[in-house]
């Protein structure tokens, strides 16, 4: 006979993957969009790609707004690196339950408006609020899982 606590907490562990795959997914949609803007840019003004040797001469060349989607697809690359690790270690320890989907799920939905935000009108204080509230979304997990580690 299957339990049925085993199939709930088995569940649980694999519903973590999925605010990882939401993450990979925006990173995808991001770096995608950045290519789109810089390509069209250099097409539009046309911009040999020869040109382009180093990133100050990219700054150069492209203006700002054109560079925030890779500002962003930069930052796509730090802190969610430690979300990433911290869902599989949930994954792989079955520590998942309800608080850390939850927060795992709004660090994922805030890292969006994030994104949004930085790849558009990079209003910066709007900007540093989300990605603010976003990292305390991932701080509550890790102190969670660190205080649940010590606590045996």
């Amino acid at each position: 006979m299957v339990n049925p606590d085993s199939v709930i907490d088995s569940l649980a562990a694999e519903l973590i993957l999925l605010p990882v795959l939401g993450m990979m997914l925006l990173t995808l949609i991001v770096w995608v969009y950045m290519y789109i803007q810089r390509i069209g840019y250099c097409i539009r003004n046309k911009i040999r790609t020869q040109d382009l040797t180093t990133p100050d001469r990219l700054a150069e060349l492209i203006p700002a707004p054109v560079s925030y989607s890779a500002y962003n697809f930069r930052n796509l690359l730090e802190l969610p690196v430690l979300f990433y690790v911290l869902c599989l270690f949930l994954y792989v320890t079955k520590s998942v339950d309800v608080v850390y989907l939850v927060a795992a799920w709004i660090f994922v939905a805030l890292r969006v408006v994030h994104s949004v935000i930085h790849c558009t009108v990079n209003i910066v204080m709007s900007r540093f609020i989300v990605y603010f509230v976003s990292a305390l979304a991932l701080w509550f997990m890790l102190l969670r899982v660190l205080l649940q580690v010590a606590s045996g």
